[in-house]
């Protein structure tokens, strides 16, 4: 049998209805930002592989950095324990992140990195004797697979079938422009009623939702309310973080600070499964304590794994070299220069673009569903031209791996024009 016939027989994909899904793509090599596949087809991965690959495939210095240190310790129990690579990484990124983030906590993927959070805001408050039970979330958010984060997350055909399962979380607007009052009177308002331990949010960007984008303003006007209101507030960068607003984190945007931190993704450049949530100094307080039931009962088995560390730590330092930071330039500005070429065309609703971050919204005569019948068209239809990108409904969204060369970004671009024809 081969790949795809072993598949098969074998594996269950992740948001595939195997029923009526088209057969999966066998990939047997990557380098930068191309792949091929077993027939030897090549795609530019114009996604980076769900936004984890910002230096692209097979990046030599991240893996070298892997393998030194699986030749030297490749995993240890964090629990009673602890190694150099988990200190190095606290060193390098704390200075990145806003300055009153000020300790880590070590998970697996960004659906705990969330749910670390939301179990973290929910403990403070019972751990000083008050009863809040109540999270905040935007409209159409999406913060991930496990319980916690499903339950904050507002796409509502993921979380159908647990419905009545789940903590209490109550929605307000998202402040895009022209909806930021409504956001900010909702938000208000929740707090009023509502036992409320935390608001959790996609900074900037809502990504799972399309690429829906509001202003930094608003969010800080967000943060403010929650302030006021003795609210937590946790910014879920499992997305925009380590580059792809062209900061090194959307809160970098902000006047305000958040109290939490999520990140994954593009921690590790793509290499090994990994994340972090990240705190203030007056959280993590809260569970230092003489009794012992005040300490957060949390953990993974494989948490700050020496490996992921290793990754993580060659990932950061290739994300601040300058050639680097360069690339993040040259790719917004040619996605503002495509912006200006595509903006006009009579089948584009809008477009919008932060960092390497590119959303193009196609006219519909039908309201679209996620995976839908544009969708779909849309979809085969890159992958027929090898280009690997994933429409949101009738949204069509580019966040390529930073090293991707201009000859390949105009070929993606050219591909979208195509396809806006054929839809």
């Amino acid at each position: 049998m081969n790949i795809i016939e072993k598949d098969r027989q074998y594996l269950w994909h992740p948001y595939t209805q195997h029923k009526t899904a088209a057969t999966p793509i066998a990939i047997v090599k990557g380098k930068d930002a191309l792949l091929w596949d077993e027939n030897g087809k090549e795609y530019i991965d114009a996604i980076a592989s769900w936004w984890v690959n910002p230096f692209g495939h097979s990046n030599t210095f991240i893996a070298d950095a892997i393998y030194k240190q699986l030749t030297t310790l490749e995993h240890v129990l964090f629990g009673g324990f602890t190694h150099e690579p988990a200190v190095q990484v606290a060193e390098k990124l704390i200075p990145m992140l806003p300055s009153n983030q000020q300790k880590l906590f070590f998970s697996d993927n960004g659906s705990t990195s969330v749910e670390v959070a939301i179990k973290v805001a929910l403990q403070y408050f019972f751990n000083k004797g008050e009863k809040r039970t109540t999270v905040i979330a935007f409209e159409n958010a999406f913060h991930g697979d496990t319980f916690a984060a499903m339950a904050a997350s507002g796409i509502s055909f993921y979380t159908q079938a647990f419905q009545g399962m789940f903590i209490d979380v109550v929605r307000i607007p998202v402040p895009t422009p022209g909806n930021e009052q409504a956001s900010f009177d909702a938000l208000q308002a929740v707090t009023k009623s509502h036992n409320c331990a935390a608001f959790i949010f996609e900074p900037l960007v809502q990504g799972a939702a399309g690429m829906v984008m509001y202003a930094p303003e608003s969010l800080d006007k967000l943060i403010e309310i929650c302030q006021e209101n003795q609210v937590l507030t946790i910014a879920d960068e499992v997305m925009t973080g380590f580059g792809k607003t062209g900061k090194n984190f959307a809160c970098d945007y902000l006047q305000q600070q958040p109290d939490m931190m999520c990140l994954s993704k593009a921690l590790t450049g793509g290499t090994i499964p990994m994340a972090l949530t990240t705190f203030t100094q007056e959280l993590f307080d809260a569970f230092y304590d003489d009794d012992i039931n005040k300490a957060l009962f949390h953990g993974h088995t494989f948490t700050a794994n020496p490996t992921g560390c290793a990754a993580a730590l060659a990932s950061m330092t290739l994300l601040e070299q300058p050639e680097m930071q360069d690339n993040l330039k040259r790719i917004n500005q040619q996605h503002l220069a495509f912006q200006e070429r595509i903006k006009s065309h009579s089948r584009v609703v809008t477009t919008r673009v932060l960092g390497v971050i590119f959303a193009l919204e196609i006219k519909s005569d039908n309201a679209e569903s996620y995976y839908g019948t544009m969708r779909n068209k849309l979809y085969n239809f890159f992958i027929a031209s090898g280009v690997i990108l994933r429409p949101v409904g009738n949204i069509v969204y580019i966040l390529p791996p930073y090293i991707m060369t201009d000859e390949q970004l105009q070929k993606v671009y050219t591909i979208i024009e195509e396809a806006i024809e054929i839809v």
